[in-house]
């Protein structure tokens, strides 16, 4: 059996991680360590075990690609897009036939169409699996805390993007309210008029975050802000928010203060193989879903381009589901803040909210 190859870009969130790897740029200002940063070229960053199931076998390589998150939003889209194209030829040349692009490395050139054009292998976004993830991880929360997605209140939160558009359109079948949260109406609008035609369903839009989320009893938030923007007074007592983003959307505040809530931290695989992503809260055996549609496409020797782009379709994230369902990968166990949640502590939240809900006078 041949073994499928791929690579899959990572980048360091701020300076932190960097002054980690390099300790002498330690003394520097974040913004100097930055600009030297944007010189540094991609390099191989870590060697993925192999990866076996019974039917292929695949091995990879994590690329590095030094810019931090401020930089890959501030940056011009062109040096951005080049310096995932030279990531791609660091990665040919390992010998992958595929390569996945993580996090902000996804955004530029058109979510990579771009890269797509001038690359020497295939890529991904990887956003296909992440969608199914997203999906699956609300609606387990959304049954755990008790939640009917047919009566719910339910929004998504970065709707106008391309994971957040196409988990909307895919939950617009099975929900009656809901809402399109993001910072461009127009945007939202136009996945608003989709569903529309698709469903029948009129959803409301919204760029207020902080007025549209304390109604709502299920959210997935899938923003590309930066990291945050969900707060503690947002929430609804009994909330479910399913948080993709990465850096995440919720604010580490909600873990401190908000026992009534249930955070699940969505579009997280069961993988047969550690990625190396342990040092970055990543459980043993787990992978964002964006990397496991990679080792999927790997196993399966389709090196083809396969998810890229703002428009993904609903059979994308079924063939991708069907992918995961055949060689085993399957949503990593409910976790919260990095942390697993067992059934006790969800019977915990339930509880505390019905008793805020009560004391609120709303209905439990």
């Amino acid at each position: 059996m041949e073994r499928g190859l791929y690579a899959f870009t990572v980048h360091p969130f701020d300076v932190s991680r960097i002054r980690r790897k390099w300790p002498g740029l330690g003394l520097l200002p974040e913004r100097a360590v930055e600009a030297v940063m944007r010189w540094v070229p991609p390099f191989p960053y870590h060697a993925i075990p192999p990866v076996q199931t019974p039917h292929g076998s695949a091995q990879g390589w994590l690329i590095g690609i030094p810019l931090t998150a401020r930089q890959w939003k501030e940056l011009p889209d062109g040096l951005l897009v080049d310096r995932v194209v030279r990531a791609a030829r660091v990665a040919a040349r390992l010998g992958a036939r595929v390569m996945g692009l993580g996090a902000y490395s996804a955004l530029p050139g058109g979510a990579g169409v771009e890269v797509a054009r001038r690359s020497p292998i295939a890529i991904t976004t990887g956003n296909s699996l992440t969608v199914w993830a997203a999906l699956q991880g609300a609606r387990e929360g959304a049954r755990l805390m008790g939640h009917d997605l047919d009566r719910a209140e339910v929004a998504v939160v970065g709707a106008g993007g391309a994971i957040g558009a196409a988990c909307a359109r895919i939950l617009a079948r099975e929900v009656r309210h809901l809402t399109l949260i993001g910072p461009q109406v127009e945007r939202l609008e136009r996945v608003a008029e989709q569903i529309r035609r698709e469903t029948g369903l009129v959803p409301a839009v919204s760029d207020q975050v902080e007025r549209a989320l304390p109604r709502m009893d299920v959210v997935i938030a899938v923003s590309s802000s930066g990291g945050g923007i969900i707060r503690p007074e947002m929430l609804r007592a009994g909330a479910v928010v399913c948080d993709v983003a990465m850096p995440r959307d919720v604010d580490e505040q909600v873990a401190a203060v908000r026992d009534d809530v249930l955070v699940v931290d969505g579009g997280l695989v069961q993988v047969p193989v550690r990625t190396g992503l342990e040092a970055d809260g990543f459980p043993p055996g787990t992978a964002p879903a964006c990397l496991a549609e990679t080792m999927l496409l790997a196993l399966e020797g389709r090196y083809e381009n396969f998810t890229l782009g703002r428009d993904l379709t609903v059979e994308q994230v079924d063939e991708m589901a069907r992918l995961a369902q055949r060689h085993g990968f399957r949503l990593a166990g409910i976790r919260s803040f990095h942390r697993a949640v067992d059934p006790g502590q969800v019977r915990r939240i339930r509880e505390r909210a019905q008793a805020r809900r009560r004391q609120e006078a709303l209905p439990v």
